[in-house]
């Protein structure tokens, strides 16, 4: 009744033998000898397939895992605050004792920024020279980034702990025909602008008026930054050249400023005084957590720059506002454990595609090999002259 044990289909013998010492002494499976077994070329194929498969995707989960996963969240400003720090670094094609520096916010606050910042006079022909020059809105793709680029936590993380000075005025020889306007000042966190004007235009004051001919508001913007001062952040703004032609012309930007905090911290555990506006631009609060977390601003900006008649003043007008969001963007690397996870599931994922992969070759290879038998067959009963039909005609 047992067909198996009638014919000696589990003997022994017709497995491989597992005596010796070694570990195949203690393998509980037995193995079938090599004589019962076939081996196909495609077999070695498809092992290397799958070698190379899995090592792919192993290395690309491993490099996924240390880049970490970058997460965006905008959230409504936390607290109040009060004080805005703005950097301004500007080459203007004009004496330094022609040039009117103001700030006027909402609040009606005027700020005397000529009295705050620094003015050295230069020469305009030594400016423009540095890597990444560039009109506003014409792109160098030699030298410059996408705008739509995505810079990495770290890089902003390394910037904020390098050296925050501004670069010194370079010498030169000659009578000064440019002034060089630089510094930070602190200013009212409240939508305002800041304008660069000639003397004795834009605001009433005791003295001659400058003489038209003399106005050339060519300028190159070095930085333009808002909140702590860290040279090494590209800004939309930095590194960008005006050339004027006309003595009456206005150059306005529009600058919508948006709070932004880098950290390579989960948003989970940043504190809330992290995460607050009211934080003082010269504390540490902007570089905490062991320096996993900055605190700085990012701005788009648009310009709308044209000639004006000689009853409107010339200059340099940047206006800005501030939104009431703030950006996180946080670095996040998952644990080890999920890691470990994500490879056995490539390795099995790997395994179980290629076993179908493999079967369904076979098959496929199997049944063509049927059908081509078959009509060997067929030819070859054609040549010898025999036939299905005349065999029936024949009684056979």
């Amino acid at each position: 009744m047992n067909g198996f044990a009638d014919h000696g289909a589990l003997d022994e013998g017709n497995f491989g033998d597992a005596s010796g010492i070694s570990v195949k002494a203690f393998d509980a499976f037995p193995k079938t000898k090599s004589t019962y077994l076939t081996r196909t070329s495609s077999g070695g194929v498809w092992t290397v397939l799958l070698i190379l498969t899995g090592a792919l995707l192993t290395v690309s989960e491993l490099r996924r895992w240390l880049a970490g996963e970058t997460t965006h969240s905008y959230n409504v400003e936390h607290g109040v605050a009060h004080s805005l720090q703005i950097n301004l670094d500007v080459v203007v094609a004009m004496q330094c004792r022609d040039l009117h520096v103001n700030v006027q916010d909402a609040s009606g606050d005027r700020i005397l920024a000529g009295d705050t910042l620094k003015k050295d006079a230069t020469q305009w022909s030594g400016w423009g020279k540095q890597k990444g020059i560039h009109t506003l809105g014409v792109e160098d793709a030699r030298s410059r980034k996408s705008d739509y680029a995505e810079d990495d936590v770290h890089d902003y993380l390394g910037a904020a702990r390098a050296r925050k000075k501004f670069r010194k005025t370079p010498k030169f020889r000659g009578e000064p025909d440019a002034c060089r306007v630089y510094g930070s000042m602190e200013g009212n966190k409240v939508q305002g602008d800041f304008h660069i004007t000639a003397r004795g235009h834009g605001y009433m004051e005791f003295g001659p008026h400058l003489d038209h001919s003399a106005f050339n508001f060519s300028h190159y913007i070095n930085e333009l930054s808002f909140g702590p001062f860290y040279p090494s952040l590209t800004n939309p703004l930095d590194d960008t050249v005006s050339l004027v032609l006309e003595h009456f012309y206005k150059s306005q930007y529009y600058l919508s400023i948006v709070p932004t905090i880098y950290s390579t911290s989960p948003i989970s555990s940043l504190a809330p005084a992290h995460l607050a506006a009211d934080v003082d631009s010269s504390s540490s609060a902007y570089t905490s957590l062991d320096g996993r977390t900055v605190h700085t601003n990012q701005y788009a900006v648009t310009s709308q720059s044209h000639p004006v008649p000689e009853s409107a003043v010339p200059g340099i007008f940047v206006k800005y506002d501030i939104e009431p969001i703030t950006l996180t963007i946080s670095e996040e690397m998952d644990s080890f454990l999920a890691l470990l996870v994500r490879l056995v599931n490539v390795a099995s994922g790997v395994l179980v595609a290629g076993g179908w992969c493999y079967q369904l070759t076979e098959w496929s290879k199997e049944v063509a090999g049927r059908r081509g038998r078959r009509r060997m067959d067929s030819n070859m009963g054609m040549l010898n002259g025999r036939s299905e039909h005349s065999d029936e005609k024949k009684g056979y």
